[in-house]
């Protein structure tokens, strides 16, 4: 057998194909048997081999029949299906054997944030009005009124940590997508 085009990590000999198909024959996962072949062969090396094969059918993977031991200590109660939260959930077969993930957690529902009180003006220069030329890093710069027009202006107010906007401004920029939600069904 050749090694296929453009790869020259390994060559396919006729025994590591004859090893590949019994691995695969067996049940192990790509990753597996790439582990088991050794010598720079990768999962998607195999998986690549075990399409130009053709080969298909695996033999299901054999459970152990006897019952498992009971668990010492408290069980927390959980929905049916679910994990509890923070636990990873492990796949045992295919090609995920071996990739941890997190069972999705369910959490109450938060409350939504009481909507802001309104702010007063802060003093404002002597024309009045907070233009771009007064902004600063200690300003918010929460525009206010149309731009077009002559009295537009930006809210003053001194921002809050990290954020362009003072408190007020910011809860109104920033709102969770579970609240705006929320507000669109109500």
């Amino acid at each position: 057998m050749q090694a296929a085009a453009g790869t020259d990590k390994m060559p396919w000999t006729d025994e590591r194909v004859e090893l590949l198909k019994k691995l695969w024959t067996d049940g192990l996962s790509a990753s597996q048997i790439a582990a088991r072949l050794g010598m720079g062969v990768t999962r998607n090396a195999v998986i690549g081999k075990v399409h130009r094969l053709n080969l298909s059918g695996r033999q299901p993977v054999q459970r152990n029949a006897a019952p498992r031991a009971a668990r010492k200590g408290p069980r927390e109660p959980s929905a049916p299906g679910v994990r509890p939260t923070g636990t990873p959930s492990m796949p045992t077969a295919g090609s995920a054997a071996l990739k941890a993930y997190a069972a999705p957690q369910m959490n109450p529902r938060p409350q939504p944030l009481p909507e802001p009180k309104p702010l007063r003006l802060v003093d404002l220069p002597k024309d009045g009005r907070i233009t771009i030329l007064h902004l600063s890093d200690k300003t918010c710069k929460w525009p206010i009124g149309d731009p077009t027009h002559e009295d537009f202006c930006f809210c003053g107010h001194g921002p809050r940590d990290g954020s362009p906007y003072c408190e007020y401004h910011a809860r109104i920029a920033y709102q969770p997508a579970q609240d705006r939600r929320m507000r669109r069904a109500g």
